[in-house]
């Protein structure tokens, strides 16, 4: 019996199966000597190293900024941009908004109208036992 070799490895099928995170960069920004980034700095040192070995498909940058509040933000993909200021946080709470920033997804919140979307929108509504001579309470 001969042996044959394959002849795709994979094939691409428009993303299906894919995942690509939607948050490029986290720019982390501080200052050494205030109050308010006493929380920004001490997670710098404990936590920042392993959530950045977690994550290496996402850029981050630290950076002193002298005299104002600590602050993260995060840019996406589609050029948007979403900062957070994060003074007076304990660290593992600036972990927390972190993997928010890593999470979204860079659009802008939209206020849900209609809770349930559809391509197809049905005449009758959504079906439901308890309306006509369905279920008897």
């Amino acid at each position: 019996m001969a042996v044959k070799a394959l002849q795709a490895v994979s094939q691409g099928r428009n993303g299906v199966g894919a995942f690509i995170l939607q948050c490029k960069r986290i720019d982390l920004h501080y200052c050494d000597w205030a109050g308010s980034s006493k929380g920004m700095n001490g997670f710098i040192k404990s936590l920042f190293p392993k959530f950045a070995a977690a994550h290496p498909q996402i850029e981050f940058t630290v950076s002193p900024r002298p005299a104002k509040h600590p602050v993260a933000i995060g840019h996406y993909i589609n050029g948007r941009s979403k900062p957070i200021c994060v003074r007076n946080m304990e660290p593992y709470e600036i972990l927390k908004k972190l993997e928010l920033l890593r999470d979204a997804s860079g659009e802008k919140l939209k206020k849900v109208t209609k809770p349930v979307r559809s391509v197809n929108e049905s005449v009758r509504g959504i079906w439901s036992p308890y309306h006509g001579n369905g279920m008897p309470l």
